[in-house]
């Protein structure tokens, strides 16, 4: 049950690049340093099956669900699962519930590019509650400054950042997705495709 419930939310394709596990292991550490949120957080996990049929990846979800498995015998109870993993293809539609349920959005990526998840919970997150926890090694992360950033390699760190995430007051999370959206609606594709031609055209105008 989710009732009255804090939601930590990541989405993700399930690959070694995606920091599921450091992410396992940080809200691991927050259960263990602040007692208040057990039995009171919970965090979901959507996973997005890709090259399935490749050894790499069959290690990637034995990894996550070992972890999910030993976080939820250490500290679960029979009306708490603390670590909810779930499998497969997912469109923006069905995840736009959970986008909206998260009070913390979780990107801690060991390396990636832009991250659209990070931007798709900022749009759906409508109802101006919810807050945005980056990995410096996304490229969300240079547009989206009013997101929490976190190195995912630093496990004490990532707890504490994921502490004051969930303490954050409204207001300040109402400011800092209203600046966010204003960046995505800013920094659209029609944006960044006359960027190139106006790159393309400086070059050209120098002789390059």
């Amino acid at each position: 049950r989710l009732e009255g419930r804090k939601v930590l939310l990541g989405v993700d394709r399930l690959d070694y690049t995606k920091g599921i596990p450091e992410r396992l292991d940080a809200f691991d550490r927050l259960l263990g340093l602040y007692p208040e949120y057990r039995e009171k957080a919970c965090l979901i996990q959507i996973g997005v099956p890709s090259r399935t049929g490749l050894e790499d990846y069959q290690q990637v979800v034995t990894q996550i669900e070992e972890r999910c498995a030993a976080l939820n015998a250490r500290w679960g109870t029979p009306d708490w699962t603390p670590a909810v993993f779930l499998k497969g293809h997912q469109d923006f539609d069905t995840l736009v519930p959970f986008y909206r349920l998260a009070d913390v959005c979780v990107v801690s990526s060991l390396h990636d590019g832009m991250n659209l998840v990070a931007k798709e919970f900022v749009v759906a997150s409508s109802n101006d509650r919810g807050v945005l926890v980056l990995s410096p090694f996304t490229g969300a992360a240079r547009e989206l400054e009013q997101a929490l950033i976190v190195n995912p390699y630093d496990t004490a760190a990532f707890a504490e950042i994921l502490h004051r995430a969930l303490g954050m007051p409204l207001e300040e999370q109402k400011a800092r997705l209203e600046r966010m959206r204003l960046t995505v609606a800013e920094n659209n594709i029609f944006t960044w495709a006359q960027s190139i031609l106006m790159d393309v055209t400086r070059l050209a105008e120098d002789g390059v």
